[in-house]
């Protein structure tokens, strides 16, 4: 009798393992990030959630594919998950670009309503590809450092302004600025040498770089706040049982909840470590606000040309 309930107990453990899912899930940020963070928090849920019956690894830092790659993989079925910045998918389609449109959305409020009024449209052009969005997460916002106080639009002119991608190219210019192209790690150096005064990026980048040791001046304009999202195959999805898709979408829910809220978090924390190491907070002037909002209502009309109707239909939702 004894050895018929262990041959039973045996089966029903063989069973369960049998009955678990496993997804692979890559991210290109590194472990220590808020956003890999939250999306480690998601995997814990869902096999929680769906009582074990679905496992996912999360594969951070660009181990498993690098950042540019991640939504190909899963389009392709080469991985059934993953988390992408969704912005940098706006060469294949202008819609993916929307949350960073330069200062159209400048505060975690507007952000979200962005968000609210794009996912429809967006989570239509995934489906067609095959792919589900989960939740959408944003970094904090990009803001402006300057080495001198910049009290007016006129200060921008004939700075050197650092420049990352066609965007912040664009603004220096539209400000009068010359854009000099500087990757993130090479910042300090840059700054310590005088080949770049002012530039934009978040709160966050300036705390863990330590962009306060170069740069006297902190200006939260909140230019754009761009979103990671984590998605999923459809395919895969469509092959759990009804309860665990239910605990994924839950998961989901509570992820993109979470994630805002560590963001604003994170925001706050890091300009409290700019302050602390001798930064100026400072509102921007009147003029500089003015200048801002000129220049997001030119790069909205030019997005919304792009974008066509489905870009219409965002904006549209937004305005109300």
């Amino acid at each position: 009798m004894k050895k018929v309930m262990m041959s039973i107990v045996a089966l029903g453990a063989a069973a369960m393992v049998q009955a678990q899912t496993t997804w692979d899930l890559p991210t290109g940020y590194g472990v220590n990030t808020f956003q890999t963070q939250n999306v480690q928090q998601f995997a814990n849920d869902v096999e929680k959630l769906s009582g074990g019956k679905l496992k996912i690894t999360l594969h951070p830092g660009g181990s498993l594919f690098k950042q540019p790659e991640i939504k190909r993989a899963i389009q392709g079925g080469l991985v059934p998950a993953g988390e992408f910045i969704i912005s940098g998918l706006a060469n294949e389609n202008p819609i993916f670009g929307v949350d960073s449109i330069p200062f159209l959305a400048t505060s975690y409020p507007d952000a979200k309503r962005l968000l609210d009024a794009s996912k429809p449209v967006q989570q239509k052009v995934f489906a067609k590809q095959g792919v589900k969005m989960l939740f959408s997460v944003p970094w904090p916002g990009q803001s402006l450092y300057s080495v001198k106080a910049i009290n007016s639009a006129d200060d921008f002119k004939g700075t050197k302004m650092r420049a990352y991608n066609p965007a912040t190219t664009k603004i220096a210019q539209m400000l009068g600025a010359s854009p000099v192209t500087i990757q993130l790690p090479e910042l300090p150096q840059a700054l310590a040498t005088g080949a770049a005064q002012n530039f934009l990026t978040s709160s966050a980048s300036g705390a863990d770089g330590k962009l306060y040791e170069q740069t006297k001046f902190f200006y939260p304009v909140n230019g754009w706040l761009p979103c990671n999202v984590t998605a999923v195959s459809q395919k895969a999805f469509d092959a759990l049982d009804k309860d665990t898709q239910a605990a994924v979408l839950k998961a989901a829910e509570m992820a993109e909840a979470r994630g805002w809220a560590a963001s604003e978090k994170v925001n706050t924390d890091s300009i409290n470590v700019l302050k602390t190491n001798g930064m100026t907070i400072a509102e921007p002037s009147a003029s500089v606000k003015n200048a801002l909002a000129d220049i997001g209502k030119k790069m909205t009309a030019d997005w919304a040309a792009a974008a066509g109707a489905d870009g219409a239909a965002i904006l549209s939702a937004y305005g109300k």
